[in-house]
C-alpha cells in the first residue's frame, strides 16, 4: 500500500488588509523526503502521520507540505501556485490512500472556502473511491463542501493545541483501517448558528471542558470511529464561519447525525457561557500595578499573532507606561528598529520608536531609549508539545533592548507568535524576574507562559483579533447567529 501525504495550512484573517503572498511562505513549502526531515519529529499532525504510517509498515509518499504564519487571505496567485503543485504531485503517483492536513480557515482573495476548494480539487483528481483522511485545526470554519470531499476527518481536541501529533496518528490509523477493509466511515456535520468567542474556547475550562468530556464519551460508543468539535475562527468573514460538530461512524449516517446533534445541542444550551470578551486594558493594567505576585502575564488578544495580527501592537505597553508600571517584557515585530539596533551595535544606547507601524489599528509607535543587550539570528527550537506544533522556529534577526524603565523589549524581523518560551529564553531573557509579561495571543500562549507566570489575564485590547467579535463588521457570515443576534433560535431537528 502507498499512502500520500499533503499538508497546506494557513489561518486567514479577513480583517487583515495585508494579503499573504507566495514569498511569505519562503522556505516553508517543502517536498518529498524534506517533509520528513522538517516535520518528522515535530509535535504536529504531519509528524504524527509520518510516525504512524511507519509503525504499520505502509509505504509513505510525502508530496507537499506548505505552511505560513497566520495573516491576511492568500493572494490568488499564491494559493493557485501551491494548489497546482499539490495536484501535479498527486497526479504523478499511484496511491492507495491520502493523508490530508488542512487548517479549515484558509481564505484566498478569490475563493472564501479555500480549504473546501482544495479538497474538492483533490477529490476530482483521485476519483471517488480513493480514501482521503483529513486533519483540521480546532479553529477551522468547516464547510459541507470540505467534508463531502474527504472520507473521514479528525480535528484537534485541545486549545492550546497540544494534541496535534496524536490527531495525525489517529488520521493515519483510520486510513490504515480503511485500507485493510476493517472500517467503512461515513460522516455527519452539524453547524448550529453559534459563534464561540476565542476566550471561551480554552478546552480545559468550563463549559468547553464539559463539551470535550461529552465528546470523549461519544467516541467510546459502539459504531463511532471519531468525533470532533471545531469552535471556529471568528476572524474569517465567510459563510461557514461558526462552530461545527462532526461525527464519523461505521457506515451509519443516521447514528453519526444523531451523535453530532447531541453535541451541538449541549453547546447551544450553554451559549451564554460561551461568550467571553476579556478584561478592558485599563482594568488589566490596574491589576498589574496592584499585584504583589509577579510576573503577571497580559494576553494581548487584539494583537494575537497566531490569529493573523501584525505583532507590533503598542496599546498595552503604552497603558503600562502611562500608569508608571516598569520592568516589563514585550516582543514586537519591527524590522526597522532591529536594523537600527544592528547599526548601533551591542552595548550601545539607542533611541527608537518601536511598534505601531503595520496598520495603525493596534496603537502608535512608542518612543524608547535603552541599551542594545544582544543581537541574535532569531532561530530557536522547541522540543515540547506546544500550540502550533512547530519544532524549529525562525523570527529573523532579533534585537533585545533594555530601557531605562527596566523594560526588556525584544524586536524581531519576522512575525512570530508567542507559542514557545524558547522565543525569549534563547535570547538570555529570564521572564520569571520581570514584573509583567505581554504575550501577543489569546489562549495559545498559556502552554508556554503558565510555567513562569504568577497569574495570567486575557485583555480585550483593540485590533483585528479583538476578543469581542462584535467589534467587526461582517458581510458574508450566516445570519442570524448567536451572539451577534442574541435572540437567534435553532431547531436541531431541521
Amino acid at each position: 500500500m502507498r499512502v500520500g501525504l499533503v499538508s497546506f495550512i494557513h489561518e486567514s484573517n479577513t480583517f487583515n488588509p495585508v494579503f499573504t503572498t507566495r514569498e511569505m511562505f519562503d522556505d516553508n513549502v517543502v517536498f518529498g523526503d524534506e517533509i520528513i526531515h522538517r516535520w518528522g519529529e515535530a509535535h504536529h499532525e504531519v509528524g504524527g502521520m509520518i510516525e504512524e504510517v511507519a509503525r504499520v509498515g505502509v509505504e509513505l509518499v510525502p508530496l507537499v507540505a506548505a505552511w505560513v504564519m497566520p495573516a491576511g487571505p492568500l493572494l490568488e496567485g499564491a494559493y493557485e501556485e501551491i494548489l497546482e503543485e499539490i495536484l501535479t504531485r498527486v497526479s504523478g503517483e499511484s496511491l492507495d490512500g491520502l493523508l490530508l492536513s488542512l487548517h479549515g480557515a484558509m481564505v484566498s482573495s478569490h475563493i472564501r472556502d479555500a480549504d473546501g476548494n482544495t479538497a474538492e480539487n483533490i477529490r476530482q483528481l483521485v476519483g471517488s473511491s480513493l480514501p482521503v483522511v483529513l486533519t483540521l485545526d480546532l479553529h477551522g470554519n468547516v464547510s459541507p463542501r470540505l467534508i463531502e470531499n474527504v472520507t473521514a476527518t479528525t480535528i484537534y481536541r485541545t486549545y492550546p493545541h497540544l494534541d496535534q501529533r496524536e490527531r495525525g496518528r489517529e488520521a493515519a490509523r483510520i486510513l490504515n483501517q480503511i485500507l485493510d477493509g476493517e472500517t467503512h466511515p461515513v460522516q455527519s456535520l452539524v453547524k448550529p448558528p453559534l459563534a464561540i468567542t476565542i476566550l471561551a474556547q480554552e478546552t480545559i475550562k468550563e463549559p468547553m471542558a464539559g463539551l470535550y468530556r461529552a465528546l470523549e464519551e461519544t467516541i467510546q460508543r459502539p459504531g463511532i470511529i471519531s468525533a470532533s468539535i471545531a469552535p471556529g475562527f471568528a476572524y474569517a468573514d465567510v459563510e461557514e464561519m461558526g462552530t461545527s460538530f462532526l461525527v464519523v461512524s461505521e457506515g451509519d449516517q443516521q447514528k453519526a447525525r444523531k451523535e453530532a446533534v447531541k453535541l451541538a445541542e449541549r453547546a447551544w444550551s450553554q451559549r451564554d457561557r460561551l461568550n467571553l470578551t476579556g478584561t478592558p486594558v485599563e482594568e488589566a493594567v490596574e491589576q498589574v500595578a496592584q499585584s504583589e505576585r509577579t510576573p503577571v502575564t497580559l494576553l494581548d488578544a487584539g494583537d494575537n499573532v497566531g490569529g493573523g495580527s501584525p505583532g507590533d501592537g503598542t496599546v498595552i505597553f503604552k497603558a503600562l507606561a502611562e500608569a508608571g508600571v516598569e520592568d516589563g517584557l514585550l516582543v514586537l515585530f519591527d524590522p526597522a528598529a532591529v536594523r537600527a539596533c544592528a547599526d548601533a551595535g551591542v552595548g550601545e544606547t539607542v533611541a527608537l520608536e518601536v511598534g505601531g507601524k503595520s496598520d495603525g489599528l493596534h496603537g502608535d509607535p512608542i518612543p524608547i531609549e535603552g541599551r542594545v543587550r544582544c543581537l541574535h539570528d532569531g532561530m530557536f527550537v522547541e522540543e515540547q508539545p506546544r500550540h502550533g506544533g512547530s519544532r524549529i522556529n525562525q523570527q529573523g534577526l532579533t534585537a533585545v533592548v533594555e530601557t531605562r524603565e527596566r523594560h526588556t523589549v525584544v524586536l524581531t524581523s519576522l512575525r512570530m507568535a508567542p507559542f514557545s518560551l524558547e522565543q525569549i529564553l534563547s535570547l538570555g531573557v529570564k521572564p520569571r524576574q520581570k514584573r509583567v509579561l505581554i504575550a501577543k495571543g489569546a489562549i495559545a500562549p498559556r502552554a508556554a507562559y503558565e510555567s513562569v507566570s504568577a497569574s495570567m489575564l486575557e485583555v480585550d485590547s483593540p485590533g483585528i483579533t479583538a476578543a469581542n467579535p462584535s467589534r467587526f463588521t461582517y458581510r458574508h457570515r450566516s445570519q442570524p447567529m448567536f451572539p451577534f443576534e442574541p435572540e437567534t433560535h435553532w431547531d436541531s431537528s431541521a
